[in-house]
């Protein structure tokens, strides 16, 4: 029978594996529309104008949707490694790595193995291992999330020798959070803390014990500087990204004032749906591996297991940081599944106190090295197919790109119709152009060659004049390249 410390090697091994394949994909597959190829574009303009205080959508377009954090992150990875796939993602694992190492310390003042289950339960989350490698802000309003929340327990229960460096580290998440996200982590922070505060009476020590006025100075001086000045140099800035971001997003479903995209409508509630899939395969294995150690305990006649009187403050603590985001968003009319991820560190140091009062931790670490070894194996899977050629065309024109590249030997434009992706701007280097009226199309029968890419079902639309013009060259994804122009077309090349 093996031992505990060998089981403990496999959840290691697990780990391992899992990580290692997180970081060896990175550059693996292209960059999607629309969220990752959009803020890729939105971080390389900024290397690439050097305006580290404005993000810009495209040239002469200020974007006013989330604050500079993320992008200022990837665009220093993009000064550091080049502009690709790779260090587009680089930053995103990099803040992962960082909320599980402060997951890991948290669940080590118990036990070692109670930190190995925690960040086992962590990486294997299917949100944390995608969002771990996307292009997105969410990671980073994580890291913030995690630190202020941390910071806030151990600055009340941690060691005495270490209190007044975790409080601070409250006030450091808050910043982040807020150069991250914006406002809504003193929600998803504020919301937990301030209920544990109420519901046990800890107002007088919570604000004698946390410095809240030099925290709050700095916080200020952290974060109010950029605040400022991205409305001076952008007017309208904080009404479109306080009101618009921060209440129409989520109380107007269908809001039609996104200025860069669709609003993502769901039916209320839906963010439960969202919170089950993003903690796969644990909402899976978990309620199926805890039914039959009970059949198994009552079999036995062992009483069910109960939370130690002094760790309830922390359980009922980690319960309320989980449920925030989830009855948050309850009501909110535009989600998607990753404004979970804030919930996710609470989750797996939640679930990790429960499998620690397990009598058998040879048992928990099997389930534990089953869950990473499943997910591997779906992830594996999942980068496998991005790769496929009927789906390397999926949500992206990286190969489009590629073609256009290939056949364009007199420097022809690219222009797309009626929309430009996002992709299509990041891998063309902002070079690919757009005409959204179908008007606008005509000058091109009688101008130089140029490379047109409609979208396919927009191929039908096109003016009878324009369309009898078009050299069909190829199909890409939702995207159909032609050539039209005075010129001669050029001899099709193979697809790259």
């Amino acid at each position: 029978m093996r031992t505990e410390t060998e089981t403990q090697v496999r959840v290691w091994c697990g780990l391992a594996i899992l990580l290692g394949l997180r970081l060896l994909s990175l550059g693996g597959y292209p960059l999607m529309d629309s969220t990752e190829a959009r803020y890729a574009e939105i971080s390389r303009l900024m290397l690439s104008l050097g305006d580290w205080v404005t993000p810009w959508y495209d040239h002469h377009i200020p974007f006013w949707g989330k604050p500079p954090l993320s992008f200022w992150t990837t665009a220093a990875s993009f000064s550091l490694l080049g502009v690709n796939e790779f260090a587009a993602r680089l930053p995103d694992f990099l803040a992962a790595l960082g909320v599980g190492w402060l997951v890991w310390d948290w669940a080590m003042r118990h036990s070692k193995q109670q930190a190995l289950a925690a960040l086992a339960l962590l990486a294997g989350c299917s949100l944390m291992l995608i969002a771990a490698g996307a292009v997105m802000t969410d990671m980073t309003l994580a890291v913030g999330t995690t630190l202020a929340m941390r910071g806030f327990w151990l600055g009340l229960h941690g060691d005495a020798t270490r209190r007044q460096r975790e409080a601070w580290l409250f006030f450091l998440g808050l910043a982040v959070g807020l150069l991250a996200k914006g406002p809504l982590v003193l929600v998803l922070a504020g919301l937990p803390l301030g209920l544990w505060t109420l519901f046990n009476r800890q107002l007088g020590r919570v604000w004698r014990d946390l410095p809240w006025i030099r925290g709050s100075l700095v916080v200020l001086l952290l974060v109010a500087p950029w605040y400022v000045a991205a409305e001076v140099r952008t007017p309208g800035f904080l009404d479109y990204f306080l009101m618009g971001e921060h209440w129409h997003r989520f109380v107007t479903p269908g809001w039609s004032g996104d200025r860069y995209g669709v609003a993502h409508s769901a039916p209320w509630g839906s963010i439960w749906v969202y919170a089950w899939a993003a903690t796969l395969p644990w909402s899976l294995l978990l309620p199926l591996a805890w039914w039959r150690w009970r059949k198994a305990d009552r079999a036995a006649g062992v009483a069910p297991l109960t939370v130690p009187a002094q760790d309830k403050p922390l359980q009922h603590y980690l319960v309320l940081w989980s449920l925030a985001p989830a009855v948050f968003f309850t009501f909110a009319g535009n989600i998607l599944w990753t404004y979970v991820l804030p919930a996710l560190p609470s989750l797996a140091l939640l679930v990790a106190a429960w499998l620690s009062r397990r009598p058998d931790p040879r048992r928990v670490n099997r389930l534990l090295s089953l869950g990473l070894m499943l997910s591997a194996v779906l992830f594996a899977g999942f980068v496998v197919s991005l790769n496929l050629p009927q789906l390397e065309d999926l949500h992206t024109t990286k190969r489009l790109v590629a073609h256009y590249g290939a056949l364009n030997t007199r420097h022809s434009a690219l222009v797309f119709y009626p929309e430009r992706p996002y992709s299509a701007a990041f891998y063309s280097r902002g070079q690919a152009e757009k005409i959204s009226q179908a008007s606008g199309l005509l000058p091109l029968m009688t101008g130089p060659p140029v490379f047109l890419a409609v979208k396919t079902g927009a191929v039908a639309t096109l003016p009878v004049a324009v369309h009898s013009q078009l050299q069909w060259l190829a199909q890409h994804g939702d995207y159909t390249l032609f050539s039209i122009g005075t010129g001669v077309p050029p001899v099709p090349a193979p697809v790259p």
